[in-house]
């Protein structure tokens, strides 16, 4: 084992205009915050950079594979936020060439200005959040785009110079029939964007719609949406390859993909999280204190926690990422992402999978691991083999 995970970089801008209420993610409104209409964004920048300063000291060295800026919306920043931010991470981290950086945008009016300063400060991935293309859902899910800003955006995205969008779109919304999620669809589709998000929405504790839960379609409509969809997105050239992702050809998020193979990653910024590994094989997870305020006012020192991550632990966490994704993949790759040799446990559990029907056993007697589509269906069961006794 001559190297460590590869390495990414997640920022969190905590700030939207209105928290939606179906999101649990760290998100706060951001005219609670203003002061004369102004976010503190140069404190906050100030912030972020000390934030990685501390982390620098676990990752010398290793380059930045890939960096996305999650929120929140990011795209509220302005663009002399951005500018500054990444002369400074060119300054204190090394890229490697053509590193993919992707920013989450609100399909706004007032966020599409500011695309082309995005592009040109050295972001090269937009992630756009539709969720709905249909008025009735848009104000029902909270949104405060329309259906024409939404085409717009990805019209103006394209005006910036991104060449790789993704669009985020929600299924099995209050009251959406078939007919409904499938047109939502096709629209997102006849953008042509080269990645597509399209995920249920769960309901979430600490959300606006489980205090008062909507009424969602049955579970016979979900799963027609769900088969029919996945139908129609192959059938356009968008190949899934994560429970939520649909690709191009080759346009498979970068930094999705080191997350679910297990990599490392730094997280900075208010509630964002991490992972590193060190020389020495141990593993551990940060977490950033979660409100901006709290954020902004103590020392960088005291803003994370850290928690090693138990080795008996490691067969569990790694099978959890891995088997998110539905690529095939060899039990060599725990050596190089959980930087130890196979466990037997984790090889007896692999077996007891397979007797079960739930990993392929030709792929298996050659060293490679796949779900079965038995396997995929009964995704929960296969990952409690792997749980530490």
């Amino acid at each position: 084992m001559s190297h460590l995970p590869p390495l990414s970089l997640y920022i969190h801008v905590p700030w939207c205009v209105r928290k939606c209420p179906y999101c649990d993610f760290n998100s706060h409104q951001a005219d609670r915050f203003e002061e004369n209409g102004q976010l503190p964004e140069q404190a906050y920048l100030d912030q972020l950079l000390a934030d990685l300063d501390v982390d620098l000291a676990y990752v010398a060295g290793r380059p930045i594979q890939t960096a996305f800026i999650g929120g929140g919306t990011p795209s509220l920043m302005s663009a002399d936020f951005y500018y500054q931010l990444f002369d400074a991470l060119r300054e204190k981290l090394d890229w490697v060439d053509g590193a993919e950086i992707t920013m989450e945008a609100n399909p706004g009016t007032f966020e599409q200005e500011k695309f082309a300063h995005f592009r040109k400060a050295g972001i090269n991935r937009l992630s756009i959040g539709i969720q709905s293309f249909q008025p009735n859902l848009l104000k029902t899910l909270g949104r405060i785009h329309n259906r024409e800003e939404a085409i717009q955006a990805v019209d103006k995205s394209r005006l910036a110079g991104f060449d790789n969008i993704n669009l985020d779109l929600m299924h099995g919304l209050p009251d959406q029939s078939l007919e409904m999620a499938l047109a939502d669809l096709q629209l997102a589709i006849d953008l042509n964007p080269e990645h597509l998000s399209w995920y249920q929405l769960t309901i979430e504790p600490n959300t606006e719609f489980y205090r008062r839960p909507p009424t969602l379609p049955e579970d016979n409509t979900l799963w027609n949406i769900q088969d029919a969809g996945l139908e129609l997105l192959e059938k356009n050239g968008y190949q899934q390859y994560e429970i939520s992702a649909n690709a191009k050809q080759n346009r498979q998020a970068q930094h999705n993909l080191n997350y679910w193979r297990f990599g490392d990653y730094i997280g900075i910024g208010a509630g964002a999280h991490g992972k590193i590994t060190l020389a020495n094989g141990e593993i551990f997870r940060t977490r950033k204190t979660r409100h901006p305020n709290h954020y902004l006012n103590n020392l960088p020192e005291a803003l994370s926690i850290k928690e090693a991550i138990n080795v008996e632990d490691l067969p569990l966490e790694f099978m959890m990422n891995r088997l998110r994704l539905f690529e095939a993949f060899s039990l060599k790759d725990y050596e190089i992402y959980a930087y130890r040799t196979v466990p037997t446990q984790l090889f007896e559990a692999c077996q007891r999978a397979v007797s079960l029907e739930l990993l392929d056993k030709e792929r298996f007697d050659a060293g490679i691991i796949c779900t079965t589509e038995k396997g995929k269906l009964f995704l929960n069961e296969l990952l409690e083999l792997f749980i530490n006794e």
